[in-house]
């Protein structure tokens, strides 16, 4: 019997780093838009910034999936989230003397969006090479609840920290990173075995590209992602304005996009044990997002978003670990990051788009409006989806595993 993954140690050290460098993000994610709103009084210009962070995070995917498959995957992690707790530090230095310009809040997020390419498909191809197949559906499920805790965490600590002054958040992103890159450093990755011969970059990735095409299920798929991903960002700052109008705090704010955190590690505990094909379980999750971004928009009080996103949060880790799982059994090893990098661009095309596009419509129509068309939007999707092929041929191929 080999090891199981609870004494995997370069699995646990891979994820510990993640956890502590998610609880970072999730600090920052709620810190950023609160400060830039609190100096500018925009919803508009925090959705400009975490869009220009989008869009240089899909512009490099394409490169950085092909360098992935090429590079050292432990020094690529190590680097890209060094990079990042710099970034997170200079704005934390901004902040403090007072140079905390909307110039310098986008370019920084670029870079962070750049790192984060890298960081993305290298993880994912480090993690294939250092858990064996019959465990990834749990290593998955594991690295879902991961970032579901740290939601629980970060956005209240998010606004104690910004409370208590306003560089401290980044500060604290700044040290995560830099955790996460010691673990990186100190896990021991397996070196890639004989290369084959290296075709040019447009080579490498029209083959991912046509792989994924010729997968009907997982093409669907994909693309029913890219169309909740726009939906769901785009609710996240109507979210913020909806608390703010019934008269919260930030701490409030906090307590309430928590929420997301507490129905994740949920959903992650169950995520292992749920059967059901992705297809079905796609429509499932698309009903349920949209009935419960409608719901948001209940007059029932200042928290009443909390149980809603909580439900939300529930399902969300059900379809990510199933479709991670189908493509850990279809996917080539030496095609897990250019792949990892197409798919996640193709669903996540439109993010760039996303926040401005939340934070518009708030601006506009007001925080409960904008979740009412948004969340309509979302259950148009679940039914164009009910009559799309979204079944997959790796279901029945996934190992089994007993005891769960």
């Amino acid at each position: 019997m080999g090891v199981t993954l609870r004494k995997n140690a370069q699995f646990q050290l891979l994820w510990f780093g993640g956890a502590v460098s998610q609880l970072g993000t999730t600090i920052t994610t709620l810190a950023m838009p609160l400060l830039v709103v609190a100096l500018t009084g925009s919803y508009l210009l925090p959705g400009v910034i975490a869009g220009a962070r989008a869009a240089a995070l899909l512009l490099t995917l394409m490169p950085a999936g092909v360098w992935v498959d090429r590079w050292d995957r432990r020094r690529t992690l190590v680097w890209s989230q060094s990079v990042q707790a710099a970034v997170a530090a200079l704005l934390a230095a901004a902040i403090l003397t007072g140079h905390s310009c909307l110039f310098v809040f986008v370019v920084l997020a670029v870079v962070d969006g750049v790192c984060t390419a890298f960081a993305s498909p290298a993880r994912t191809s480090a993690i294939q090479a250092v858990v064996p197949p019959e465990q990834l559906t749990h290593a998955y499920a594991q690295e879902e609840a991961r970032g579901h805790a740290a939601r629980v965490a970060g956005p209240p600590l998010g606004a104690l920290l910004m409370a208590a002054g306003r560089s401290l958040p980044f500060v604290v992103d700044a040290l995560t990173y830099a955790v996460a890159a010691a673990c990186a450093w100190f896990a021991k990755i397996p070196a890639r075995t004989a290369a084959k011969p290296r075709q040019r970059m447009r080579h490498d990735l029209k083959d991912a590209g046509r792989w994924l095409w010729r997968q009907t299920g997982l093409r669907n798929l994909t693309v029913v992602f890219l169309v909740l991903n726009l939906l769901g960002g785009a609710s996240m700052l109507p979210v913020f304005a909806l608390v703010a109008d019934r008269g919260g705090s930030s701490l409030d704010t906090g307590l309430v996009i928590a929420g997301i955190g507490v129905g994740g590690v949920l959903g992650s505990l169950l995520a292992p044990r749920v059967t059901l094909a992705p297809g079905p379980l796609m429509i499932a999750v698309l009903t349920v997002f949209g009935v419960c971004t409608l719901a948001m928009a209940l007059p029932f009080g200042v928290f009443w978003p909390f149980v809603p996103l909580a439900v939300t949060a529930v399902v969300t880790p059900l379809i990510n670990v199933s479709v991670s799982a189908v493509q850990s059994v279809l996917v080539p090893p030496d095609m897990m990051g250019r792949l990892d990098a197409v798919s996640t661009l193709a669903a996540r095309v439109l993010t760039p788009v996303s926040p401005a596009l939340g934070g518009f419509l708030a601006g506009t129509v007001g925080g409960a409006a904008a979740l009412l068309a948004f969340g309509a939007l979302i259950l148009v999707t679940a039914l164009v989806a009910a009559f799309t092929e979204l079944s997959t041929s790796a279901r029945s191929e996934l190992p089994h595993e007993s005891g769960r």
